[in-house]
């Protein structure tokens, strides 16, 4: 891995980000529905010097919240490094709590993962489907937008881009498919499925293809902007620091 990558900014990316896929996932793919069926569990992931949240399975859906209090199960990790491990497959947690649970994790959790893989790192051939290209896209919309608000906040090139953030709300979005928002306070950024009726600023991706497209690295965001692909509006300064912070995603989600 390169040395330019910060284990704790990548362990938060991790979390809320390749993590939080599961919610989209889970909200967009009835495969994935049908894994969970009627039974509901709760995971914690505890990371020492790193981010601490419960993903939460219930009614065939995902919830992600900080704090692991309420966790059925409980896994600890005594670095953003080992928590960073047990996302590449090369470390294996204990639970500390709900080892009599420990089904869960291997049956159902460990499927929704592997098919969460499957769209996020998609063979050409299933992106000829129409149906799997949109929900795809939808799922990888999540997880690069909450890792822009992951990188402004801990990583320290994309703190000096959120530096130049003015307070306010940055609507996301591709048109005719999904939406979310950054919340700009205090320099900080946070992920919001909702989208305020307030924004201050939008980047409006023109399709489905494009998302895809800048997703992959096929095409150039300033590029796509100027060729009317890509829309923006508001207050541009915050556009252009969030486009900044978008640039160092790749960085970490290679």
């Amino acid at each position: 891995m390169a040395a330019n990558i910060d284990q704790k900014t990548l362990a938060y990316i991790n979390m809320y980000g390749v993590l939080g896929g599961l919610v989209a996932l889970c909200d967009t793919v009835p495969e994935a529905r049908k894994i969970l069926g009627r039974s509901g569990c709760s995971v914690g992931f505890a990371v020492r010097g790193g981010p601490q949240a419960t993903l939460t399975f219930v009614g065939g859906r995902c919830i992600l919240k900080e704090g692991v209090e309420d966790a059925a199960i409980r896994l600890p990790f005594s670095s953003p490094e080992k928590f960073n491990g047990m996302i590449n497959g090369t470390v294996t947690p204990i639970p500390t709590k709900g080892i009599t649970k420990v089904s869960f994790l291997l049956g159902k959790f460990k499927k929704l993962t592997d098919l969460l893989e499957t769209y996020l790192r998609p063979t050409e051939e299933a992106l000829e489907d129409e149906t799997f290209l949109r929900q795809s896209t939808t799922v990888m919309f999540r997880v690069i937008v909450s890792a822009v608000a992951q990188i402004a906040n801990h990583d320290k090139v994309g703190q000096f881009s959120a530096s130049n953030i003015v307070d306010g709300a940055i609507r996301m979005e591709i048109a005719g498919l999904t939406k979310a928002a950054l919340i700009a306070k205090d320099h900080q950024l946070t992920f919001s499925q909702k989208v305020p009726k307030s924004i201050m600023s939008y980047m409006q991706f023109a399709d489905v293809k494009t998302a895809r497209d800048l997703f992959d690295g096929k095409i150039n965001s300033v590029a796509a902007v100027g060729d009317g692909l890509v829309r923006i509006g508001g207050m541009i300064s915050q556009i252009d620091n969030v486009n900044r912070i978008l640039s160092r995603v790749e960085l970490y989600l290679r």
